[in-house]
């Protein structure tokens, strides 16, 4: 970020998508990445080459990814890997249609709600065993492999596998959240032999080596996603599980499945913006950007008051509905045509006062401020997309390393509430809502923008701000990622318990002017400087007009986008 900051008067909005003026905004870190045949961006450059390296040798960008998440799966592994759960977008060129994948796993089948209330717990813990749901990871990479790939497990695991045996040197960033994790993961033996260094997490540069889950990838490379669901790796969990008072048995793995969904949209500005469906909170950004569309933001100003005012009163009213009626919808049938109507849209949007911040919107669960999430994008030479999210939740997920298979298991279960009259309730062979959201844009039925923001309830808010900035504000993908961000925390879980000032609190990144925040503040919002992230964002986008691909890559990881 620059020492210097930019007053948004300073700062001409520009053609969207133009990208034909040298790199002189203040916000924007480093050029553009610009390629012709392929790029992958993901928050962590061996993983990135990784991917990149199977693009050369023939791949696309499924096989890419799948490759690319192996390696981010062992380099960030506070973040991701083969104990949480994966979403993907994708774009097949031949057929110039979008697919849906949801691989998220589910409750075990011998979890009892009544049973936990009865033993005092008003929440699920957010950490050990009662947290845990099915890992969806290994099965998502299978699906998309055999729909979409080209090449077997074998080959796209292999410089993973080599990395876990050889090791590799930890970046800044990543050693950093592993620093913050070193005392949870000393509490559970496993989880030490696994993830610390005498006792020690690993320092930035120093090699780190993870045997273990090179075996366990060994397995899935050998015998595909069955030795996870069906074999060793499942029986291992399971006894683990029995003795460590979860809720896990063979049948929860034996019987996951991913499910192939249909991508929802919303028109923003003649950019069709697309999501995934709950259990994800993806229809939170449609739902934000109906409600900011009938303004003149390019008028306004990046960064200006009344901006980013409009932002954050749509943002309450869209995570109010995301507290009420986001859930598994095996379990129902959640509103979605609803919620991302135009129609809805234009009753929220009268909700809103342009000079007083709302104090009486509730937002959603402060759990979800939480979130170690890895975003990644690969787009090939046959300009395949594919639009992918993977992650354990919080760092490390639910600190629990199961035995000597070398990963941690996502604690995503701790997203079901315990009130009976949620539709989010904990329920047997259940998913919980998710927070991990792949977007994507099409612009005039061809695809525009590959893109996520990672980080817990900041994703639908980085999201929706990124698509403002380049389409509204005429940002490259490099600067709107750079540029900075603000955060609005929630006042109240969705049950009412206070969880600060009313109206909840926004926080801001340094490069928002002073004047900014004082005439927010002169609003009634409560502004604040967090420590801690804005998200993560990776993206590329393509351009029809030269042939090319643009990456970008967020400065706020250790990552990049590499191209060829």
């Amino acid at each position: 970020m620059p020492a210097k900051s930019m007053h948004a008067a300073d700062i001409k909005p520009k053609a969207a998508a133009g990208y034909d003026r040298p790199a002189t905004n203040a916000y924007q870190s480093r050029s553009v990445v610009m390629a012709r045949s392929g790029i992958v961006a993901t928050s962590q450059p061996l993983a990135a080459q990784a991917g990149l390296d199977v693009l050369k040798a023939g791949g696309n960008a499924a096989d890419a990814a799948i490759a690319a998440n192996a390696v981010i799966g062992l380099t960030e592994p506070m973040s991701c890997g083969v104990g949480g759960d994966l979403f993907v977008i994708y774009w097949n060129a031949k057929e110039k249609k979008l697919y849906g994948l949801n691989a998220s796993g589910r409750s075990p089948y011998g979890i009892d709600r009544a049973q936990l209330v009865a033993k005092g717990h008003a929440t699920i813990p957010t950490a050990g065993p009662l947290s845990w749901s099915v890992p969806g990871c290994v099965d998502g990479w299978d699906e998309l492999r055999r729909r979409f790939g080209t090449k077997g497990l074998s080959e796209l695991l292999a410089p993973a596998i080599d990395y876990a045996e050889q090791g590799f040197p930890v970046s800044e960033i990543i050693a950093h959240g592993w620093h913050g994790s070193a005392k949870s993961l000393g509490e559970w033996p496993d989880s030490a032999k696994t993830y610390l260094v005498d006792g020690q997490a690993p320092a930035a540069g120093e090699i780190f080596k993870n045997p273990n889950l090179a075996r366990t990838y060994r397995q899935i490379a050998q015998q595909g996603r069955d030795a996870f669901y069906k074999g060793a790796i499942a029986k291992s969990i399971v006894e683990f599980s029995e003795r460590n008072g979860g809720h896990f048995s063979l049948k929860d793995f034996a019987e996951h499945r991913s499910d192939w969904i249909e991508p929802v949209s919303a028109n923003y500005r003649g950019y069709d913006v697309w999501q995934l469906p709950p259990n994800g909170q993806g229809i939170a950004v449609l739902e934000m950007l109906n409600i900011l569309e009938a303004y003149d933001i390019k008028s306004m100003g990046p960064h200006s008051p009344d901006y980013l005012h409009l932002f954050i009163e749509a943002k309450k009213l869209a995570f109010a509905d995301r507290a009420k009626f986001y859930f598994d919808p095996d379990f129902g049938k959640p509103p979605i045509k609803e919620l991302i109507s135009k129609e809805y849209a234009a009753r929220q949007r009268k909700r809103i006062d342009p000079d007083k911040a709302a104090v009486d919107v509730p937002a959603g669960d402060p759990l979800l401020a939480h979130g170690d999430t890895i975003y990644l994008t690969v787009v090939d030479k046959d300009r395949n997309c594919c639009s992918f999210i993977q992650s354990l939740y919080f760092g490390f997920g639910s600190q629990v390393v199961p035995g000597d298979l070398g990963f941690a298991l996502q604690n995503r279960g701790c997203l079901f509430a315990l009130d009976e009259a949620h539709l989010n309730r904990l329920e047997p062979h259940k998913r919980p809502f998710h927070t991990i959201i792949p977007g994507f844009v099409t612009k005039d039925g061809e695809p525009w923008l590959s893109f996520g923001v990672m980080g817990g309830d900041m994703q639908p808010q980085g999201q929706a701000q990124v698509l403002i900035d380049m389409i509204d504000f005429g940002m490259n993908v490099q600067e709107a990622g750079d540029a900075p961000r603000v955060q609005h925390f929630g006042s109240q879980t969705p049950t009412g318990q206070p969880m600060g000032p009313e109206g909840g609190t926004v926080g801001v990144e340094s490069g928002i002017p002073e004047a900014t925040l004082d005439a927010l503040k002169k609003k009634g919002h409560q502004i604040t400087r967090p420590v801690g992230s804005f998200g993560g964002y990776q993206a590329i986008m393509i351009d029809a007009r030269h042939g090319t691909l643009h990456g970008g890559s967020d400065p706020r990881k250790d990552g990049c986008a590499v191209g060829y």
